[in-house]
Order: structure tokens, then C-alpha cells, then sequence
């Protein structure tokens, strides 16, 4: 999947990963390949990603918006 993250000065982070683990505002959650369409909003805390590779690397951030569609997943963070 692609998975790109920016904030309003610039893109933190733009690749290839097999899983993002998200601090949705209702609870956790996890994006895998082929999930289904969706938006959510995200709260403070750690986005965990795994790519293709198993290397995990976490970010952290303030909050912020997900949109998932076709395998391309974008985080508007704040």
C-alpha cells in the first residue's frame, strides 16, 4: 500500500508498508491491504507503520484526518 502523511508545511512521509496502525478518536485501529474505502478522524498519539520489509518505525503526531481508497492511504496531520 501507499501511504502518505503531510501536514500543512510538508510531507513527513511518503512509501510503500504492509500495515499502519492508527490512534483513531474512538480507539485504535489497523489498515491491512485491500481495506475497504473509508475516512476517519485520528487523535494524539503514535502511527505505527511495518513496510514490505518487517522494518517498524513510528510517528508521532497531534491528531488529524485518514482517507483509505484503493490501497493508497493519506493522513492529514496535524
Amino acid at each position: 500500500m501507499d501511504l502518505e502523511i503531510i501536514t500543512s508545511e510538508k510531507t513527513i512521509f511518503k512509501g510503500e508498508v504492509s500495515l499502519v496502525q492508527l490512534p483513531g478518536k474512538t480507539g485504535s485501529f489497523e489498515i491491512l491491504h485491500n481495506h475497504a474505502p473509508m475516512i476517519a478522524s485520528l487523535k494524539k498519539g503514535k502511527i505505527k507503520m511495518i513496510d514490505p520489509d518487517k522494518n517498524v518505525s513510528y510517528l508521532d503526531i497531534e491528531g488529524g484526518t485518514l482517507q483509505v481508497l484503493n490501497n493508497k492511504i493519506l493522513i492529514l496531520a496535524d
